[in-house]
């Protein structure tokens, strides 16, 4: 599984752009004797009878940002961490649910295992898991419940968060600014900034917590003497499952006092049953249930899923990524014992 990660480390593989690491792991695969299905850069195999059971995890990742030491795709191997773009996030899952599904197809099982590799995860693209989901559904038949292999620290995520991207915009009326007339739109779009700061949604679940509501980005003005007619800024909104992003945003456009316009409503939050046989074999192994801010492939699907995986979230996305190699085989192992001989 070392050689494998380092290897798909070596592939650049930003979203939208995984054919190379794609066809990759296609050969690699195949030569492993798996009937490998593509579409775009997702790939899928199925193998066995019965319920529908998805393992996905997704080979694409973000760009490097500009803290790395190391080069980002150039695996270093230093003690037990393998540094490198994507090891963390999402790579070693990705190794170790293909070692895992090559495991279970060694013995018979209850179960269609359809192991997922798909692209466009980390920009929750159309063309990612989302495209080829009818394709698989239409070969193996409904999924009945899925693992999305995440990095959770090998804890077993029970409820995740959903997303909505608003942009939110303020008008004004422009003025020459040494004569002070006008309207000025950034100071009329401070209330609507301070509504989302401090508005508060009153369900709060007992794994995820609040709704969260984040202006990330604000952009206004043409020049320096100018005043602005127009104040545009963005709000990252993070669901807990009590709410759908539907209803949130009913009750956004009725109380914040400007434009707002959702780019998607789709990224829904997610959650599944206590009894659900994966959630119980997950606390029979020994795994703690937890809640997930980060969004996931999950938010694409309905059917019942957890999150789970070797390494940390809190390292995605971020300079000098890492996993600790000792988790790949722990995962697989988890992997296999939660799937092996499962029960639908």
């Amino acid at each position: 599984m070392i050689s494998l990660l380092s290897k798909l480390i070596a592939l650049p593989s930003p979203s939208r752009e995984e054919a190379a690491a794609a066809s990759f792991l296609e050969r690699e695969l195949r030569l492993r004797g798996a009937d490998v299905h593509r579409h775009g850069n997702n790939l899928w195999c199925a193998f066995g009878d019965g319920p529908a059971v998805l393992m996905d995890a997704h080979i694409d990742t973000v760009r490097p940002v500009d803290g790395w030491v190391r080069d980002p795709f150039t695996p270093s191997l230093e003690g037990s961490r393998l540094y490198g773009l994507g090891s963390n996030d999402d790579g070693a899952s990705a190794v170790a649910l293909i070692d895992a599904w090559f495991r279970l197809k060694e013995k018979k099982q209850g179960c269609r295992f359809v192991l997922s590799l798909s692209a466009e995860e980390e920009i929750s693209g159309k063309n990612g898991l989302e495209a080829v989901l009818p394709e698989i559904e239409a070969a193996a038949g409904p999924l009945a419940c899925g693992v999305f292999g995440e990095p959770t620290s090998l804890e077993m995520a029970v409820a995740e968060r959903g997303l909505m991207v608003l942009d939110c915009s303020v008008k004004g009326k422009a003025a020459h600014a040494a004569r002070g007339g006008g309207d000025n739109a950034i100071y009329k779009a401070l209330p609507a900034i301070e509504w989302f700061r401090n508005r508060r949604f009153e369900k709060e679940s007992e794994l995820l917590g609040p709704v969260s509501m984040q202006v990330t980005q604000i952009q206004a003005g043409t020049q320096h003497n100018v005043v602005p007619d127009l104040c545009s800024f963005v709000v990252d909104v993070r669901s807990n499952g009590l709410y759908g992003n539907a209803a949130l945003l009913e009750t956004i456009r009725a109380e914040a006092p400007c434009s707002v316009n959702a780019r998607s409503t789709r990224l829904e939050g997610s959650a599944i049953d206590a009894l659900h046989p994966l959630v119980e074999r997950g606390k029979a192994l020994g795994l703690k249930a937890v809640g997930s801010p980060t969004l996931s492939n999950q938010a694409l699907c309905r059917f019942p899923s957890i999150k789970l995986g070797p390494g940390d979230s809190e390292r995605s996305h971020s300079a000098d990524e890492w996993v600790d190699v000792r988790d790949l085989a722990k995962a697989s192992d988890i992997y296999f014992k939660l799937l092996d001989g499962l029960s639908l």
